[in-house]
């Protein structure tokens, strides 16, 4: 029994290793370009461009540019946080965060390639129409967390604002900001959210998780949206499994669902933004994107059953792959524990001073 647990253990340790190596570089670089965005977007500035207020056009603005950044949800999510920390409108933020890992150049032509013109067609369409609603309900339904009041600590408020520094200055500036208070705040979330998944991972074998979505029907949809949630799959990564699924026997809107709701929601992604943004923030996120996923696969259904056949096969996937290669950066393995142990080191020092706080609570004052 002892030795079983043991193993149990090390089974978790491992599966939440191998998920952060395959995010955690990213997530290092996205603390870079956050911080980068931080600097040069300032409240004043963001709230007088339209991802500052309700309007539309913010919403489509950060709809538009997410799509252009290939980078997986754990990696987008710093990146939100800044823009929302700088003055961005709940909105636009919730936008971002959606159409980042959802829909980028690599994971359109693996669509493409493994599940065929037509699924990447509505997944195109549905990656662009999707992070719009989830903007304008996430500002139409916000309360106080619509926008923040005040900076968070560490933002020097006056340096990017009226002294005029330098570029070098305002980069600095910013990137002390992303990697003293932003990659801590996001690191002890991320990595206790994928210590979650890791052992949900060893809880719920994925053979059973692809012979229950391999059946098709509206309850499947429902079903892998619950996974999808439950589980962190990289922006790309999930699609030759999907595609692998849909090859045996699956409807094609288990596809669109999964894409959707598999990419964008996961149990780091979702705990960060309850923490750093709100409850009803993360709510509301999740809800929404839940049930268009789903929307979206039905509809799906509809207009390609009966009558779908998968197009799967070896030499097609051999070129996507190569080709979707060409455009992936592959990561060292040493560069990707380097930037996992970076992680655990910001979780570990926040855990540290959680403690330390805690225990001056309870220590007697001096007279």
């Amino acid at each position: 029994m002892i030795l079983e647990f043991w193993e149990f253990l090390v089974s978790i340790f491992y599966s939440t290793i191998n998920m952060l190596n395959s995010a955690s570089v990213w997530m290092v670089v996205s603390f870079g370009i956050a911080g980068i965005f931080h600097a040069y977007m300032s409240p004043e500035r963001m709230r007088k461009s339209s991802v500052g207020s309700t309007r539309l056009s913010g919403v489509l603005w950060t709809t538009i540019a997410g799509t252009a950044v290939p980078i997986c949800s754990c990696g987008s999510t710093p990146l939100g946080i800044s823009l929302y920390y700088s003055g961005a409108y709940l909105g636009p933020t919730l936008a971002f965060m959606t159409s980042t890992p959802v829909l980028n150049p690599v994971a359109i032509i693996l669509t493409w390639g493994l599940l065929g013109k037509e699924v990447a067609l509505i997944n195109i369409i549905t990656g662009l129409t999707v992070p719009v609603i989830v903007g304008i309900i996430g500002n139409k339904f916000a309360g106080e967390e619509l926008h923040i009041k005040d900076l968070p600590d560490g933002t020097e408020r006056k340096t990017l604002i009226f002294d005029e520094p330098s570029h070098f200055e305002k980069i600095k500036a910013g990137l002390k900001w992303s990697y003293t208070e932003l990659a801590v705040t996001i690191s002890k979330y991320m990595v206790s959210g994928l210590l979650v998944a890791g052992v949900i991972f060893n809880i719920v074998p994925q053979s059973f998780i692809q012979t229950y979505l391999g059946n098709p029907g509206f309850i499947s949809l429902l079903g892998i949206t619950l996974v999808a949630a439950l589980m962190y799959v990289c922006a790309v990564g999930h699609i030759p499994m999907i595609a692998a699924i849909v090859a045996s026997g699956a409807a094609p809107g288990v596809a669109i669902t999964f894409l959707m709701a598999g990419a964008a929601t996961n149990i780091p992604e979702l705990l960060t933004i309850s923490k750093t943004i709100g409850k009803r923030a993360m709510i509301i996120f999740l809800i929404t994107l839940a049930v268009l996923s789903n929307v979206a696969g039905y509809i799906t259904n509809l207009l390609l059953m009966p009558g779908f056949e998968p197009v799967l096969d070896f030499d097609a996937t051999s070129r996507t792959v190569e080709t979707a290669n060409k455009l992936i950066f592959v990561q060292p393995e040493w560069l990707q524990y380097a930037c996992t142990s970076i992680l655990v080191a910001y979780a570990l020092y926040s855990l540290f001073k959680l403690i330390k706080g805690e225990t001056a609570k309870h220590l007697p004052t001096g007279r």
